[in-house]
């Protein structure tokens, strides 16, 4: 009896030190994970007197602080400019805060306060060259789906310059101004609606905004127009100033959808200050004729 009861001890000691091994192998092994993928921080420099700038690639779309030592906001009229400064004078403790990017990368920086800092203005860009490893991790965004930020970039950039007219019959002209859809792609549920606004005048032609909206054919027997407003997730370039004698291609990217027969798609670019507003009228055919934006595509 004393023996079995020796045996059973001797088993269970075996099973819980095998088992405490195990647990803390995993322990390790995740620990080395951690460790393989973590994103060294930049280092700058901050004071209370002086403001300093960051310029990023791209468009800052949030800012997390670590602390209240600091205090950050974006440059007025400059979306990749980021001002950070200490709001309180000779802390000790270095503190830290995070940005991302409208094209995805997140940031991470450790900061230090230095009364006597020389160097306030960095130019991620060039940090980023400046070292062999990647700085920036991709980050995903909800609107996005599964496609990164940078690869949507990409695929915006490669229509813009490859700059193909693909479809010849949608466009609208009047007061010297022509606007068409050259081309309509699809990739991963999002479409790429390839527009172009040639100015043919000497007046320049100021962008306010550009509207994406599902309305019914008969819109002139209705005494009620319902209207479904289709919101673009990203524009290629920023809308602007169109100058006299110039033309301005653009990719503007919306989520898949559809429309019954009975209705249609008004696409209208309004003047700033003026009424020279363009519209263009696309069916559910139309729609459905979009382009899958392959490897083979960019290559063309």
């Amino acid at each position: 009896m004393k023996t079995t009861i020796k045996a059973l001890i001797l088993v269970l000691v075996l099973v819980l030190g095998y088992s405490t091994e195990s647990e803390g192998q995993v322990t390790v092994n995740n620990a080395q994970k951690l460790n393989l993928e973590k994103i060294d921080p930049y280092k700058i420099e901050v004071t209370y007197n002086k403001t300093s700038h960051l310029v990023f690639p791209a468009a800052i779309r949030y800012v997390d602080l670590g602390s209240d030592y600091l205090i950050a906001s974006k440059a007025e009229d400059a979306e990749n400019v980021l001002r950070v400064k200490a709001s309180v004078r000779n802390f000790e403790e270095e503190t830290n805060f995070s940005v991302i990017t409208e094209d995805g990368h997140f940031y991470n920086f450790n900061v230090d306060y230095n009364p006597l800092a020389v160097d306030l203005n960095y130019n991620l860009l060039g940090m980023q060259k400046g070292i062999s490893r990647s700085p920036t991790n991709d980050v995903l965004f909800e609107e996005l789906g599964k496609n990164s930020p940078s690869l949507v970039s990409d695929l915006m950039e490669t229509i813009y310059k490859k700059d193909k007219r693909i479809i010849k019959n949608k466009g609208a002209r009047s007061f010297g101004i022509e606007f068409l859809l050259k081309g309509l792609y699809i990739d991963d549920g999002k479409f790429y609606f390839h527009t172009q606004v040639t100015n043919c005048s000497h007046v320049s032609f100021n962008i306010d905004f550009v509207t994406f909206k599902v309305v019914d054919k008969k819109l002139a027997k209705r005494t009620v127009i319902q209207e479904r407003t289709l919101n673009p997730l990203k524009l290629y370039k920023p809308l602007g100033e169109i100058k006299g004698k110039t033309v301005e291609p653009n990719i503007f990217l919306l989520n898949q959808f559809t429309i019954a027969n009975d209705k249609v798609l008004l696409i209208e670019i309004y003047e700033k200050n003026g009424d020279r507003h363009q519209l263009l009228k696309l069916k559910n055919s139309d729609l459905v004729k979009a382009r899958l934006i392959t490897d083979s595509n960019s290559r063309d």
